[in-house]
């Protein structure tokens, strides 16, 4: 075969994550989103986590050597458009993976600060967070949290006055972020509102959703996984987020439940719609 006539790869987007082996949320869900929306998905492993659609057991951080090699590694023999970064198990890794992507400054970086399961299970410390602040968001291009991972990234565990949203996103922005994402299922509104800033903006876009019944594993990791996936194929943020908020409600709004506990999103909706095995 003539190589000048091979097709050209498609985009390729590495993940920092933990591994999920419900499939719900984590490196899976990342995987099955990035792969949906026409990337090539690379997975670095940050931990190996004991659960279930009903929460979290146990994280076991992976060593924070392991995790360099294996990006190094990746980033040494591939072209990689985007950085995606989800639960990361350690300090020790925050610090890696920091120094990693300082080498690669061109390459957006979408970070979803994942603090907490679905059923509150703490899955971060204090030093951690810090160093989310202090290492990572100075790196990001956009970062992804809920209203709850928004107040306690900057109020910890503090019994004062939560601060508004629009606080948390202009002090998250003086951070280092260049965008940030702040979705409200868990505020008490009637329709989910999902806000986007920009650093020398203010207020980008609010979109607002409807609420689907039931809990869902793993719905931040699928909007930053799909927001990454659609900055690969070369939309703006703004663009990205437009389409990642519509995948996401679609993939979520087609979820069904394996188990016990939360939903899982239905990442390949589109081909189940296609072959007839979804409603329209």
């Amino acid at each position: 075969m003539n190589l000048h006539s091979l097709p050209l790869p498609p985009p390729i987007v590495l993940t920092f994550s933990a591994s999920d082996p419900s499939g719900g949320a984590g490196m899976q869900a990342d995987l099955m989103t990035l792969s949906s929306l026409g990337c090539h998905p690379l997975s670095v492993a940050t931990a190996l986590t004991v659960q279930d659609t009903v929460g979290v057991g146990s994280i076991l951080a992976v060593d924070a050597d392991c995790v360099e090699d294996q990006a190094r590694t990746l980033l040494e023999d591939m072209p990689v458009a985007v950085f995606k970064i989800g639960l990361l198990g350690s300090i020790e890794n925050i610090a890696v993976i920091a120094e990693i992507l300082a080498d690669y400054p061109g390459i957006p970086l979408v970070l979803d600060p994942v603090l907490a399961s679905g059923r509150g299970d703490e899955l971060v410390d204090e030093e951690m967070i810090a160093g989310l602040c202090e290492l990572l968001m100075p790196l990001t291009t956009i970062l992804t949290p809920n209203s709850l991972e928004a107040r306690r990234l900057l109020d910890g565990d503090t019994d004062d006055e939560p601060r508004t949203l629009v606080e948390c996103a202009e002090i998250l922005l003086d951070l280092g972020c260049e965008y940030v994402l702040l979705t409200g299922t868990h505020e008490n509104t009637a329709r989910v509102v999902n806000s986007l800033y920009g650093k020398r903006f203010g207020l980008l876009r609010s979109d607002a959703w409807d609420r689907l019944p039931g809990s869902y594993h793993g719905s931040g990791c699928t909007l930053a996984s799909a927001i990454a996936a659609h900055l690969a194929r070369g939309l703006s943020v703004e663009q990205a987020v437009e389409a990642a908020q519509e995948y996401t409600w679609q993939s979520l709004a087609a979820g069904f439940r394996p188990g016990m506990g939360q939903f899982i999103p239905d990442r390949f909706f589109q081909i189940r719609r296609r072959s007839g095995m979804l409603n329209a």
